[in-house]
């Protein structure tokens, strides 16, 4: 089935535009609440734990509900789906920003997750009827840009317009961009054309319900408790295994599966699944282990201790279009490796970092790790999306989204115990700085493994294919 796009390159770039746009805001959301939290809790007189679900809600609902959204937008279409998901952003920004109690800005924020879930899942999916194939590379490196900087900019301009306006202002900017991307969307997107079976097909409620109850018990397990392991933790993780047991099974007799089981027999797709969620792991530990070693070992001020965290973000901002390119020319696979064997060289360079190196010993490797990430995730991404067929592209791009989002979830928890652990400390805050760089070099080092895994993955799956450049999923069906 050929791309339903529009002729003219003009509408071509305008219909990316509102692509990005959408990109830019669901990221934004993720980043810019959390600088927020303390003036939250003055303004709501409430702890500090009470208005960390002002985040948590956001992630949850993204976490739970973006293969789902994936999936029904297949059905129902994905152009009025995503339009109506811009407009629940847009109301639930709203929403959160006139929140009188503290309860309903939660509620708002779990709605504009949804909103963001949709606008996620939707946009990567769109790259197939907007573009032509041998572009894909290109624009899902442009997404992958607008994504990276939408994460970036959060703090800083959250900042900004809290000291300016309030911390309504982080809520309500988000209206009049919305605006924007939803008319871009309504006037530059493709009409949705369901044909064959998609039109026939229906809703998987029990396989939905079931996964958004599994994904969240193991996302509540990751993150609540803040570090410290309980046994509240361990029942949810349980729960979360059997929940996935019963899903396996509910999926292989279903009429109409939310994901369908014979999808992780294409090894292409497993193997960018699996390489997505551990390098998406990995790369927490960048954000756990680096503000503590920059302030305790270093001895670096706040101001320049973000100044130093910032690099990473501009650099996988910067990369991700020429990525896009080069996975266009070069084959999305080749590029694949390339950005995992340099996320190996710079952990590992990390791993064995001596503190005496300073400011620019730790920055030389984040800017290997960072850009060889832009890298990998560009080309992953493209590997998948530039064969999938036309009724399953917004399932796929939700699952891509989904093994990401779940590696940041468990990479949190996982790369901060192995931080904690290897500091001898069990308040880090407090840590002598020594026992902070060691505990940043065997975090490092631990992180340098996980990558030669996956790097293991990802060449068993490359050698697999018959010629060594097919690595697409085109057997979902």
């Amino acid at each position: 089935m050929k791309p339903i796009i529009a002729k003219q390159p003009a509408s071509i770039r305008w219909a990316l535009a509102s692509l990005s746009l959408s990109v830019l805001l669901s990221s934004l959301g993720t980043s810019i609440a959390n600088v927020a939290l303390p003036n939250l809790a003055l303004a709501f007189n409430a702890s500090f734990q009470a208005v960390q679900w002002i985040v948590l809600a956001y992630l949850l609902a993204i976490t739970t509900l973006i293969v789902s959204v994936g999936r029904l937008g297949d059905i129902t279409g994905r152009r009025r789906l995503l339009l109506a998901g811009i407009v629940l952003f847009i109301v639930a920004s709203l929403l959160c920003g006139v929140a009188p109690k503290l309860g309903v800005l939660i509620a708002a924020r779990a709605l504009q997750g949804f909103g963001a879930a949709i606008m996620m899942a939707l946009t990567m999916a769109f790259v197939g009827e907007t573009v032509p194939k041998e572009k894909t590379g290109s624009a899902i490196g442009l997404l992958g840009t607008l994504s990276a900087i939408g994460t970036a900019l959060g703090p800083s301009l959250g900042g900004v317009l809290i000291s300016g306006f309030g911390w309504q202002a982080i809520f309500l900017i988000n209206v009049p961009l919305g605006v924007v991307a939803l008319a871009l969307a309504y006037r530059h997107l493709p009409f949705d054309k369901r044909e064959g079976r998609t039109a026939r097909v229906g809703f998987d409620y029990p396989g939905t319900i079931l996964l958004a109850l599994t994904l969240g018990a193991y996302a509540l397990a990751m993150t609540l408790g803040r570090g410290r392991f309980g046994a509240l933790n361990a029942a949810l993780l349980v729960l979360a295994a059997c929940g996935v047991g019963l899903f396996v099974r509910i999926e292989a007799s279903a009429a109409s599966p939310l994901i369908r089981p014979a999808m992780f027999a294409n090894r292409a797709l497993s193997s960018s699944l699996a390489t997505s969620l551990l390098v998406s792991t990995v790369m927490m530990a960048t954000l756990v282990v680096g503000p503590f070693y920059l302030s305790r070992s270093l001895g670096l001020g706040s101001a320049l201790v973000g100044v130093v965290l910032s690099v990473g973000p501009l650099v996988a901002a910067l990369t991700a279009m020429p990525a896009g390119r080069l996975a266009d020319r070069f084959g999305a696979p080749r590029v694949t490796l390339i950005g995992l064997v340099g996320m190996v060289i710079g952990f590992a360079i990390l791993g064995l970092l001596p503190t005496t190196f300073g400011i620019v010993g730790y920055v030389g490797p984040i800017v290997v790790i960072t850009s060889s990430y832009a890298l990998f995730q560009t080309a992953n991404n493209t590997a998948v999306m530039s064969d999938v067929i036309a009724d399953q592209r917004g399932v796929i791009s939700g699952m891509l989204n989904l093994s990401r989002n779940l590696g940041l979830i468990t990479g949190a928890s996982l790369m901060g115990a192995v931080f904690a652990f290897a500091s001898a400390t069990t308040d880090i805050t407090t840590a002598h700085p020594e026992a902070v760089a060691v505990g940043m070099r065997v975090t490092y080092a631990a992180a340098a493994v996980l990558i030669v895994v996956a790097l293991a993955i990802a060449v068993g799956a490359y050698r697999s294919t018959s010629d060594g450049q097919k690595f697409a999923v085109q057997t979902l069906g």
